[in-house]
Order: structure tokens, then sequence, then C-alpha cells
């Protein structure tokens, strides 16, 4: 399994010191949070993208994949009333996957709450049925670059619009498109889910519905740095045979960026060694 960080958690660096940042850690790779690179992702292109790749792959890293997708261009909405709106953010997305592919990542992870929000007066069910809408188009737009589009369920504390991998699951299969899938963040899990992320592994890994998996603590913290408990989960990862990337994703930063991310670097790693991971 590789180890990815989140960009953002350098956010505060250079690319080029994010990388070197990352390598000496000993990370594998970077999970890039397009908003980070620019403030119209969507607008990045080819000959940028190359750069952008070449000079992570130039520290010994490769690009493993986008999160956070929609927080720039601001103002997106899949579940807008406003039929123009949804159709320049799918056209965003669209975009977003193809900079996937020639990044070289693998998997692009759809969270982004506030652009699939509920709009006042629509029902949770009008809200899901255009978000399932525009799923299926990033997935088949996935399908063609050879990527993985997954939509992430997160807390209730952060959207009322698909909180568990049940309800994940659910809607990949009704978009019915291979290059769709859900995906495992431990601190939503940790807050949604009525079993614990060993077991719901178990559950859902075997199903080939699990696309990507971020590793995080309920409290906002890095992998290791509150009360969840990461060895049975990496452990349960290796036992189903997932071969895809982690990655590491804290929102509240530990002493600092560079400090959480290097607590989880050592702490992963050394639970790696442990397990033969």
């Amino acid at each position: 399994m590789k180890i990815g960080l989140c960009n953002e958690v350098l956010a505060s660096l250079p690319l080029e010191r994010q990388c070197e940042t990352a390598a000496a850690l000993g990370y594998d790779g970077l999970e890039i949070a397009p908003f980070t690179l620019s403030d119209a992702p969507e607008r990045i292109g080819s000959a940028q993208a190359a750069r952008i790749r070449a000079t992570v792959e130039s520290f010994g890293l490769v690009v493993t994949g986008l999160h956070w997708l929609l927080v720039k261009p601001e103002g997106l909405s899949l579940t807008s009333p406003d039929p123009a709106l949804r159709e320049r953010t799918v056209q965003v997305m669209e975009r977003l996957v193809g900079l996937c592919a020639e990044l070289g990542g693998a998997v692009l992870v759809h969270g982004s709450p506030r652009q699939r929000a509920i709009a006042e007066g629509d029902s949770h069910a009008t809200a899901l049925a255009r978000l399932q809408e525009g799923l299926a188009r990033a997935a088949r737009a996935a399908a063609r670059e050879g990527v993985i589009y997954c939509i992430e369920p997160l807390s209730p504390r952060e959207t009322p619009v698909i909180n568990t991998l049940a309800e994940g699951a659910q809607i990949v299969r009704a978009v019915n498109e291979p290059a769709l899938k859900t995906m495992l963040d431990c601190s939503a899990a940790g807050l949604s889910e009525a079993q614990d992320v060993p077991a719901l592994i178990d559950q859902w890994l075997p199903t080939d519905l699990i696309g990507h998996v971020q590793l995080n603590d309920p409290n906002r913290r890095g992998p290791g740095q509150g009360a969840m408990r990461f060895a049975p989960i990496l452990s349960a990862l290796h036992r189903h045979g997932y071969a895809g990337a982690i990655g590491v994703e804290p929102f509240d930063y530990l002493p600092d960026g560079p400090g959480c991310a290097a607590f989880a670097a050592g702490y992963l790693r050394g639970l790696r060694e442990a397990l033969g991971c």
C-alpha cells in the first residue's frame, strides 16, 4: 500500500517544497487538492499538468489522485436548482478527471459537502437525484481516462447527502458505471457508521465498490493522534488484498502541517512494516 499525503497539509509551501518535505518524510506520493494548484484548476492545461507531474516525480513521488474537487472555482453546486450551474459544475468535474489522468493519478475523491447541499425548498430525494446525474457523467469521463471517480460518504456534520458506505454503495449501484465507486474516510466513518472501520472493511472491500481509503481520526487530526486504532485498519486492508493508495488527510494540524505530516508518516510506516503491508 502506497502512503500518500493530502497536499493541503503543506499548502503554505510551494509545490517543490511540498514534494521535498513529503519525500523526506517517507511518503510515496501526494494526493492533490486542485485548489492548491490554482483558483481555476479546470483551466490547467496539458503543458502545465506535465510540469506539475514532472515536479512531483522528480522527488521520487507519484500523484496518487485528486480530492476536495469543487472548492475552486467559487460557487459550484451539483444540487442547485439552477441547471446552468449544475452543467458548469459537471464540466469542471469532467476537466478535473482529465487533469487527474494527466498528472498520473488513479483516483478522484468527490467530497465537497457544500457543493452537494440541499437547496432551500428542495427535498433530499431531489438533491440526491441531481447528484447522481452529475456523478454518472463524471464516471463516464473517468472511464474514458482510465481513472476511478469516488463519491465520499461524509458525516452528517458536513452534509445530509450520503453519510455512510451503504448510501455511497447505493448510488454507485444506481449509476452502474464501473469507473464510479465509493470510498472509506476513517474520520467520517467514525462519526457516521454503526460498525467500526475494520468491520466496514470486512463487509465492503470484497464488493469491489471501495475505490480509495483516507486515514484520519474522528477528532479530525492525523492517524495516531486520537482514539482510533489504525493497526487493525491496516491489517484488515492487507487481509483483503487492498492494493490502492491510502491518503493521510488530517484537518486539525497538530502541532502544525509539517509536524502532523511527520507524525503520520512515522506512525503509518511503522505499522506497515510491522504488519508486512
